[in-house]
C-alpha cells in the first residue's frame, strides 16, 4: 500500500500546550467497497472493530475504550457515506480534529481514505506509525 503524508504547520498556540501541526496521510483502498468502508468508519459498531476495543455514544459524545483507557471526542461533522470528524475532549478550544474521508477517484473508479489529524512535531512520527496499524486493522477486518 503506498501512502502519501502531508505535514502542515498551523503554528497556532494552544493555551499551554505544544503546537500541533496538521497532518494528512492518504490511503488508496484500491479494492475496497464504499458501503463497507463507511459502515467501518461511519458508525460506532464499526468503528468498534478496528479503531478501539469498545464505543459509547451519548449524543454527540463517542467515548472510545482500549484495554481500560478510555477517551472522549465530540462529533464535529457527519457527511454520510462520505465523512466522520471528531475533536478529542483534549483537543477542545483549539483547531485540532481527526477526520475520516473517503473519496472516490473518478477515473479509475478506485477510493482513497483520507486521515487529517494533528500531533506536536515531537509525535508526528508516531502519529502516522499508529494510523499505519490502524488502517492495516481495517483492511484486514474489512477485507480490502
Amino acid at each position: 500500500m503506498q501512502l502519501a503524508v502531508f505535514v502542515f504547520n498551523i503554528n497556532q498556540p494552544t493555551r499551554d500546550r505544544m503546537k500541533k501541526e496538521k497532518l494528512t496521510i492518504e490511503y488508496p483502498l484500491n479494492n475496497a467497497s464504499e458501503a463497507i468502508l463507511w459502515k467501518m468508519i461511519g458508525t460506532p459498531l464499526g468503528l468498534a472493530e478496528w479503531f478501539s476495543d469498545v464505543v459509547t455514544v451519548e449524543g454527540d459524545e463517542f467515548t472510545f475504550s482500549w484495554e481500560g483507557h478510555e477517551q472522549v471526542a465530540r462529533l464535529k461533522q457527519l457527511k454520510e457515506g462520505k465523512l466522520i470528524c471528531f475533536q478529542w475532549e483534549d483537543d477542545k478550544d483549539t483547531d485540532a480534529y481527526f477526520q475520516l474521508e473517503i473519496v472516490s477517484l473518478d477515473l479509475s473508479g478506485h477510493i482513497e481514505l483520507i486521515v487529517t489529524d494533528y500531533a506536536t512535531p515531537g509525535e508526528i512520527e508516531d502519529t502516522i506509525l499508529l494510523w499505519n496499524k490502524q488502517i492495516e486493522n481495517l483492511c484486514r477486518i474489512g477485507g480490502m
